[in-house]
């Protein structure tokens, strides 16, 4: 088989096929390890030196807007507020709607502003057609729940106020509609949901009501991907067992990350959900990337491709992202290991 682009091999894995080699891509790769693979390159330079096959413009880091207030917190484009230390992504502290009447008056962001596509104008324009360029989004339920209303109103309004969830479900989605149409137009090949609807012992919330309130706005995302011909991938860490079949019915063309700190693995989702849905993950960023040594990170590299990879349908990468405190010997012989031992057609399984 003659070396595919990366953007090849993503396409041809998400068609749940057999590419070259087993493709490899990270939402976000932090600073300290960036530096610490080669120090001074840039982001784009770094992405190239690591030959990912697909690079992420991350809605959070590289298209929102922020309002300093002081010290680390900051306002997000939503109202919402957040703290910030040393990761990319801030902790939630405060949503922007307080009562209903905040709603009324509530102006969203516009999906239209120039700025939010800078990132992906630059990506575009220098790996166009050799990665996958992809645009990443927040979940609807994630800014809904954290920047808008917050956990404790989000959780209660399901009981006691629906029409106000449906009311904010419907701006977000709105919102980002109209972005996903926009990054498409400028050339992003795939569209990456993040958004956590499970924790590490189950569901956020019970399947009745991820069905009516979480999975309705990602459906529609899905569904609009697929009318510009784009693939829709969805990220959720936690045990997501219950809900697998909800995430796959309401279109996503591949999971994130079979999180094996939920008590997921990799084996039992290819079994069940390999010739439906392609799979994405699931080397530990919570213990073998960040506190392993290289050779155990080899060792569970070849895991995962041993019991995902088998007739296509696997993304090899972390279970979440490159967070600072994953040591960048440990990244690096994660991606070896991929490019080593995830060459198709993977005849050392099973010898």
């Amino acid at each position: 088989m003659s070396q595919m682009t990366g953007l090849e091999r993503m396409m041809t894995t998400l068609q749940l096929k057999e590419p070259d080699v087993v493709p490899h891509f990270e939402t976000s790769h932090h600073k300290l390890v960036r530096e610490g693979v080669l120090p001074g390159a840039s982001y784009e330079d770094f992405l190239d030196y690591v030959d990912v096959d697909a690079v992420a413009v991350v809605d959070k880091i590289s298209t929102w807007k922020y309002e300093p207030i002081d010290g680390r917190t900051k306002r997000d484009q939503w109202g919402g507020t957040s703290l910030f230390t040393l990761e990319d992504i801030g902790h939630p502290l405060k949503p922007a709607i307080q009562s209903e009447s905040d709603l009324d008056k509530y102006v969203p962001p516009n999906p239209d502003d120039d700025f939010h596509y800078d990132v992906m104008k630059e990506r575009v324009a220098r790996f166009k057609g050799s990665k996958a360029i992809i645009a990443h989004m927040t979940d609807v339920f994630d800014v809904a729940k954290e920047s808008l209303l917050g956990d404790v109103k989000y959780f209660t309004s399901m009981k006691r106020n629906p029409e106000l969830l449906d009311r904010v479900n419907e701006i977000v989605l709105n919102y980002y509609l109209r972005y996903i149409g926009n990054c498409i137009d400028l050339g992003a090949d795939l569209v990456f949901v993040t958004g956590d609807w499970a924790m590490t012992n189950g569901p956020m919330a019970s399947v009745e009501m991820t069905k009516r309130f979480i999975a309705p706005p990602f459906a529609k995302i899905a569904e609009y991907c697929h009318s510009r011909g784009i693939p829709c991938m969805k990220h959720s860490d936690g045990n997501i067992w219950p809900l697998f079949d909800t995430i796959v019915e309401a279109g996503a063309d591949a999971v994130h990350p079979i999180d094996p700190m939920g008590g997921m693995d990799m084996g039992e989702a290819k079994a069940k959900y390999g010739d439906k849905v392609c799979l994405m993950g699931n080397v530990s960023c919570a213990f073998s990337l960040v506190t392993g040594t290289v050779d155990e990170v080899t060792e569970e590299t070849k895991e995962v491709i041993r019991k995902g990879g088998k007739g296509g349908g696997l993304i090899c990468m972390s279970s979440n992202s490159i967070h600072s405190g994953v040591k960048p010997e440990n990244y690096m012989a994660m991606v070896q290991a991929i490019r080593e031992w995830g060459k198709y057609p993977l005849d050392w399984i099973g010898q």
